[in-house]
């Protein structure tokens, strides 16, 4: 979920030489506190439910309601945390006029898809909670008893809350920015004042007053509006880096793009968790009416798992959030052994964190499921409830160190730009393993019911051992950074070349088209300044990165999922300090700029000229042929690849289409000759820009 440490390149050099654990404690505080407040709201109202007369069967209510809240926070949090990163990289790039677009068609559409789950869900909202759970009224067929049901109480608190879905959303969207903004500490108070506000009514509304699953839901809904009201007044009077006019609100889709991309992630792993729960319940609910539990003893306590099982996990994704900018900085500067002793210390944490969990919920299952309640006679049978209460957490969460280093390593490959191992290592525990096994154990086992709570210990070691193999592998890859070559030997270090005022050219190219050439002609014949290679060394410089790793942001990343590892801490820092250095190269006056958007970078600079060079496939197969002494098939392959690359990079840092041809002055087919080509420059330089 978190995004709002993520630091612009540049200005972070520090994160390269303090001592880790000391970075660790100022990163990941902030992160791990902003996710248990957040997790309160899902906790108090089952905590007071449950020691109400609603006793288990309230319970059981709102874990079947809890996986809509999810669905509702995926949008919420995709478009929260996609504005927040989007909010940083302006920063960096010092383009705050962005921003603020971005930030309001972000509220606009939260908003909107708010009011669409309201008008999908209300009409289906009894459906809707059958299928996730509720039981009604009736005899269990396995042993005879009447068994009273949850629906009721589930539409009791689902319509109240659904009825404030814009405010919730809204509130959770825009305390992403405020933490982006360098404000974590309002938006803490934002959430701390609403679940203690909900807390507080709870307390009235449940025990005092009596108003049952209602006056639960109310209490939610007036915390959320708090929290609401707190992040409004943040938007009004105390925003940092940028101000929200009415214009901020007409929705910009295309700027909001690069947005949607940076905040997928967060989308793809609450949606995950609500095909988990959906599953969970269907089979819970299906095999509990064939055992002696019936149906709302495994829901009940399924719920209870999941709210403490939230707790736990929501410790270590802030801890190894909070350090996303400290990997991503020093895998960007090369400093590899510094990786390398942030991931042992991360996972250090996680393994105190989840053996100190896993042996309370071993040895004390009952204090933990006693925290939510004890059982009415009247809804459920008390022994079987703790005995299906003491299996769960002995069970269900036996391994549940594990599970927290999974989640470590998919955040970790994250910060790393390896999109595909990240994929890998967060599908494969929850969806490809624990989804089936929830469905196939079940059907092998005696009781079927039972047989669920293995599903996630099964799925645990499997993943596990994958997730170990691809972070043992990849920590092998990593070498240290060898030590710099003597001055003697060393490169020129890469300077601005001197310059006067006048015309900048970018050019784009095709791989193949000869447009580094064709630059380089151009730039001589004026006497101008010619950068390609200096200009990501120069952004090295500044920023500490490793000039290599700038240079190569292309080559190193993976064909699929690019935008994805676009997107990532390490290589949107490389992005932002390029473009830092293409400001600063054209302040210094007229030259020729290849590659890196430069043109895109430069849109707002009167003297730029946008040049697209591109060729024939025939004509720059050949070349590539020569040059690189590829075969024909060779370099057909790497043509593509490279410009479908180029196209991804272009796409991703501006939202418009590369190589198409209104987004430049001039497009020169370089199958005429490279010097030729260079002469329908100058002309257009000479006929326009006198």
């Amino acid at each position: 979920m978190e995004q709002t440490q993520t630091q612009v390149a540049g200005s972070n050099q520090y994160l390269g030489k303090e001592k880790i654990f000391k970075l660790m404690l100022k990163f990941s505080i902030p992160c791990v506190l902003s996710l248990l407040v957040s997790a309160l709201y899902n906790i108090v109202d089952q905590i007071f439910i449950g020691n109400s007369e609603l006793g288990a069967l309230g319970n059981a209510a709102t874990g079947v309601v809890f996986p809509i809240f999810i669905i509702a926070q995926a949008f919420a949090w995709c478009f929260g945390d996609g504005c927040a990163a989007f909010l940083n990289i302006c920063q960096g790039k010092g383009e705050g006029q962005n921003a603020h677009k971005a930030i309001g068609t972000g509220i606009v559409l939260t908003v909107i898809a708010s009011l669409v789950l309201m008008a999908i869900f209300y009409p289906l909202q009894r459906q809707l909670l059958l299928t996730f759970g509720a039981s009604v009224d009736g005899t269990n067929a396995y042993t005879g008893e009447f068994e009273p049901g949850s629906i009721d109480y589930a539409i009791q608190y689902f319509v109240i809350v659904l009825g404030f879905f814009p405010v919730f959303m809204a509130m959770n969207m825009m305390n992403a920015v405020i933490r982006a903004d360098g404000s974590p500490g309002w938006s803490m108070a934002s959430m701390l004042s609403g679940a203690i506000t909900n807390i507080v009514l709870d307390a009235a509304f449940i025990i005092g007053l009596k108003w049952g699953m209602a006056g639960a839901a109310w209490a939610t809904v007036i915390g959320q509006c708090v929290s609401f009201v707190i992040s409004v007044v943040y938007f009004i009077f105390k925003t940092k880096t940028f101000k929200m006019h009415l214009k901020s609100f007409i929705p910009n889709l295309k700027l909001f793009v690069s947005s949607l991309k940076l905040g997928a992630s967060s989308f793809i792993t609450q949606m995950t968790i609500v095909i988990i729960s959906l599953v969970c319940n269907i089979m819970l609910a299906k095999f509990g009416a064939m055992s002696d539990y019936g149906v709302n003893i495994p829901i009940a306590i399924i719920a209870i798992e999941s709210k403490v099982f939230t707790v736990v996990v929501n410790i270590v994704v802030g801890i190894v959030l909070g350090c996303q900018p400290i990997i991503g900085y020093n895998i960007g500067a090369k400093k590899y052994d510094r990786v390398k002793k942030t991931y042992f210390a991360i996972l250090l944490c996680t393994a105190i964190i989840g053996i100190l969990f896993t042996l309370l919920f071993e040895i004390a299952p009952d204090a933990v499921v006693g925290i939510f309640g004890k059982p009415d006679p009247e809804q459920v049978n008390p022994e079987l409830y703790w005995q299906f209460g003491r299996k769960t957490f002995r069970i269900f969460l036996s391994l549940v160190t594990f599970t927290c280093a999974i989640k470590m390593t998919s955040i970790f490959f994250q910060a790393v730009g390896k999109p595909i191992q990240a994929v890998v290592s967060s599908l494969l525990r929850d969806i490809i393993l624990f989804v089936p096994l929830v469905c196939i154990l079940p059907l092998c086992f005696t009781p079927g019911v039972e047989a669920i709570l293995y599903a996630a210990p099964i799925a645990d070691v499997v993943a596990m051992a994958v997730a170990a193999v691809l972070t043992v592998i990849y920590l092998v890859k990593l070498k240290t950074k060898p030590e710099e070559v003597p001055a003697e030997n060393a490169e020129q270090e890469p300077v601005l070349k001197p310059s006067k005022k006048g015309v900048i050219i970018t050019i784009s190219r095709e791989h193949g088209s000869g447009g580094k050439q064709i630059g380089k002609i151009v730039a001589e014949r004026l006497g101008i300044p010619f950068y390609y290679k200096e200009m990501t060394a120069l952004a090295a410089k500044e920023s500490g990165l490793d000039k290599e790793f700038v240079a190569d942001i292309n080559a190193d990343s993976p064909d699929i999922m690019y935008d994805l590892y676009l997107s990532s801490n390490a290589v949107q820092q490389a992005v932002i300090a390029q473009d830092k250095i293409i400001k600063k190269i054209a302040e210094n006056g007229s030259c020729v700029i290849v590659g890196r958007a430069a043109d895109w970078v430069l849109r707002d600079n009167e003297d730029v000229v946008k040049v697209f060079i591109h060729a024939p496939e025939e004509y720059r197969v050949k070349r590539i042929c020569e040059i690189y002494g590829d075969t024909e098939a060779q370099a057909k392959k790497n043509a593509k690849r490279s410009n479908t690359k180029r196209a991804s990079y272009y796409k991703n840092v501006s939202g418009q289409d590369w190589g198409e041809s209104k987004n430049y002055h001039l497009c020169v087919d370089s199958s005429v000759g490279l010097e030729e080509s260079a002469d329908v420059i100058l002309k257009y330089l000479q006929e326009n820009k006198q």
